[in-house]
């Protein structure tokens, strides 16, 4: 389960060009960019789904009538 500040030390390591995060005693060193990418992803959607907020999608659809 990740928290806000790990979820904030994710995003503040891909803004710096780093690929090493330190969460309190443990360090994480990331392989390439996109596999920090995916970490934020996951630590997002972990965080919204512990927030207790619900998640609110939206579907448009747009029509045109034919020639």
């Amino acid at each position: 389960m990740y928290t806000d500040q790990q979820l904030q030390a994710l995003r503040d390591a891909l803004a710096n060009g780093v690929r090493r995060v330190r969460f309190g005693d443990r360090e994480i060193e990331y392989r390439t960019v996109e596999e920090l990418k995916e970490a934020i992803a996951a630590a997002e959607a972990d965080v919204t789904k512990n927030s207790g907020v619900p998640v609110i999608r939206q579907i448009r659809v747009q029509t045109q009538k034919g020639f």
